[in-house]
């Protein structure tokens, strides 16, 4: 057994990444995500509908009609949580269409699966890490992730696969918390993390967790950055549209193979 310790200028350096405004081992983000999520699982549209007075319904809905789901068209909704888009785009998609709600958070599918089923609605659901989907390449005509990049720890490389599982033609499309106009910043700071946090306390009984949201929102990148990032993903055809003076934002990019 060999006594001579490695050299620290030889050993690699730990890689971080933040978890809200903290750092932390990238190798332990997920799991603190998971944690946030099973925690608000139970209680997420309920804080969704608190938070947002209702509009994060006017978001998804605008995002579904720019989805254009046809019929039988296969769709892809990652980090789907309680399944909101993909009962929309199952309707949509029909019979002989195939539409898959997936999420890394367990907690969160089974309440959308439970959901989703409650309706009337029997679609495929999977655990799986959206940085590694578990589906052929170019197999759906739509992906779609709402309220969920910005968690992901390594959002180029989830971008990359959710244009791998695309079909050429197919198109993406990216719901997510935005950078909000500048002259309603300070209104919306006070708010973020001062109310979202007391609702979090009263409403779902987590503080912590909703306070890691409101710093999730200011750690992901604005509308431009991210636009850029769909491009370097291998998508065309990109575009935004701010929602809410830019409180939200959808992206969108096109496969052209």
């Amino acid at each position: 057994m060999s006594n001579t310790r490695p050299d620290p200028a030889q050993t690699p350096p730990e890689t971080t990444t933040h978890f809200g405004y903290e750092t932390v081992r990238e190798a332990d983000k997920a799991a603190k995500v998971a944690q946030v999520f099973h925690s608000v699982a139970s209680r997420y549209d309920l804080m969704n509908d608190l938070m947002s007075g209702g509009m994060h319904r006017l978001w998804k809905a605008f995002t579904i009609g720019r989805a254009d789901v046809r019929p039988g068209m296969k769709v892809l909704d990652i980090a789907g949580g309680t399944g909101d888009l993909a009962r929309a785009f199952a309707k949509r998609a029909g019979p002989s269409g195939e539409v898959w709600l997936t999420d890394i958070n367990d907690s969160m599918l089974r309440v959308g699966r439970d959901r989703l089923l409650d309706r009337g609605l029997l679609v495929p659901v999977a655990v799986c890490d959206a940085e590694r989907l578990p589906f052929p390449t170019g197999y759906f005509d739509r992906v779609s992730v709402a309220f969920g990049l910005r968690n992901m720890t390594h959002k180029e490389q989830a971008l990359a696969e959710m244009r791998r599982v695309l079909r050429p033609g197919g198109k993406l499309l990216v719901l997510e918390f935005s950078r909000i106009a500048k002259p309603l910043a300070p209104a919306y700071d006070w708010y973020s993390f001062n109310i979202l946090p007391w609702l979090g306390k009263k409403v779902a009984g987590d503080e912590a967790s909703y306070r890691y949201l409101a710093e999730s929102i200011r750690m992901h990148p604005d509308q431009a950055t991210l636009a850029g990032m769909l491009e370097t993903a291998g998508l065309s055809q990109v575009r935004y549209f701010n929602l809410a003076a830019g409180l939200v934002a959808l992206h969108e990019g096109v496969n052209l193979g």
